[in-house]
């Protein structure tokens, strides 16, 4: 099914861009506009889909793994260890982000004006990025009028108290909790519909896009996939570089076992697929089976360095292409809110789409620009896939080595359970 819908997402490329450059060239500018619009239809609902599932997706995810964090307060200090790594991991995958987008400037030379229905300066509001503002701001009045808005700080803020509380009692509320799960369930399962639709979605966008524009858009594509392949080449060598030295020489026989769950989670688009096989090359090459078991499944809620990275690059490539300047403390912000709302997004399909159209709504940005990177998101989802697959086999091997819990194996099965 995966190869069968990447071979669906390239056709949709492909088509896309032959029926954009046709009607760029053979049609008047204001029959390519009309064009455009009629497409526009497509795309318009892609996005109103994507914006239906964010407050219950968020809400739901991140209640039911807060309420499950128990073990990692039982365990104590290789919970606070582990979380330690995975706090400065997110922090340094973002700062590369940032940085790299600033450097490459990937959005610079399309220059799109900003849509009329947004706002008409080409900057960020400023009123609501007081400190009394931002800080009042993250607490909801109304829980309900938050989600209605989709208010994804405030969403965070609630789901955060009611997952402590959840796990706080001492039952832990089997009924609510089993409520959330299946909520949880149910909308990944939603979004898995939604994200079946993105082949339409990509092939009206980029028609729409070049009937418009012409094909010197996809100089822009290019820039911003070569760009963010770069940075993400640039994170696996700091993180490779961090655990050879903790670990020691031995490291890079971890980074040869781990070549192949990150080459499976490249080809199909998905950490999630690579887990059983890199939980077990962890264990062949020495992390011990408590510190794999724990580490590893807290890594794919806590640690997913690829998509974090990448919601930061998308995130301003899509302000350089409307011209839109954010102040430094903007971006500083905009980390934070990227930091924590990402926490909640573990094991969902296309998960920064869902990230990146609740930052573009927190910072007036343009919902439109997300249709511009949907057109190369599965390409990407393919690297930072792969990121996430390094990062979290990464965290586990050095929280292992802290621990004293590495060992040599010599023909030791490992255990996947």
């Amino acid at each position: 099914m995966n190869r069968l819908f990447t071979i669906f997402i390239v056709a949709a490329m492909v088509l896309g861009i032959a029926v954009g450059w046709a009607v760029n060239q053979y049609a008047a500018p204001e029959q390519a506009k009309v064009v455009a619009e009629n497409l526009s239809i497509i795309t318009d609902v892609f996005l109103r889909l994507i914006k239906m599932i964010i407050a219950p997706l968020v809400f739901s995810t991140l209640v039911a793994g807060i309420a499950h964090m128990e073990d990692a307060a039982t365990i104590g200090r290789v919970g606070a260890k582990t979380m330690g790594w995975f706090i400065s991991a997110s922090i340094v995958s973002l700062t590369i982000g940032l940085i790299m987008v600033h450097l490459l400037r990937p959005g610079s030379g399309l220059s799109l004006t900003m849509p009329v229905a947004d706002h008409a300066a080409t900057a960020v509001d400023m009123s609501k990025f007081t400190l009394k503002a931002f800080v009042t701001h993250l607490v909801p009045s109304s829980i309900v009028e938050s989600m209605a808005n989709n208010e994804i700080l405030q969403i965070v803020v609630f789901s955060i108290f009611v997952g402590t509380a959840v796990a706080a009692i001492d039952d832990r509320a089997p009924a609510v909790l089993a409520l959330v799960e299946q909520i949880a369930a149910i909308m990944l399962k939603v979004t898995g519909y939604v994200m079946k639709t993105a082949p339409l979605a990509i092939f009206a966008a980029l028609a729409a896009t070049i009937a418009t524009q012409g094909l010197e858009v996809l100089v822009t594509y290019a820039k911003f996939v070569g760009g963010f392949y770069l940075s993400l080449g640039l994170l696996w060598g700091l993180l490779i570089a961090v655990l050879v030295a903790i670990v020691g020489p031995r490291a890079m026989k971890l980074v040869g076992a781990i070549r192949g769950p990150a080459l499976l989670a490249f080809s199909t688009a998905s950490s999630e697929a690579a887990y059983p096989r890199t939980l077990e090359e962890l264990q062949k090459w020495g992390v011990s089976r408590k510190v794999a078991s724990f580490v590893l499944p807290l890594g794919y809620s806590f640690n997913l360095d690829g998509s974090m990275m990448y919601c930061t690059f998308a995130t301003l490539f899509i302000a350089q292409v409307y011209g839109v300047h954010m102040s430094i403390g903007q971006q500083i912000t905009m980390l934070f809110l990227l930091m924590v709302t990402s926490k909640g997004m573990a094991g969902v399909p296309r998960a920064s789409l869902v990230v990146i159209a609740a930052t573009l709504t927190f910072f007036n940005l343009p919902e439109e620009g997300l249709l511009l990177i949907i057109a190369v998101d599965h390409l990407l989802d393919m690297g930072r896939s792969a990121t996430n697959v390094v990062g979290n086999s990464v965290a586990a091997a050095v929280v292992a080595k802290w621990e004293k819990q590495i060992e040599v194996p010599a023909d030791a099965e490992p255990q996947l359970a």
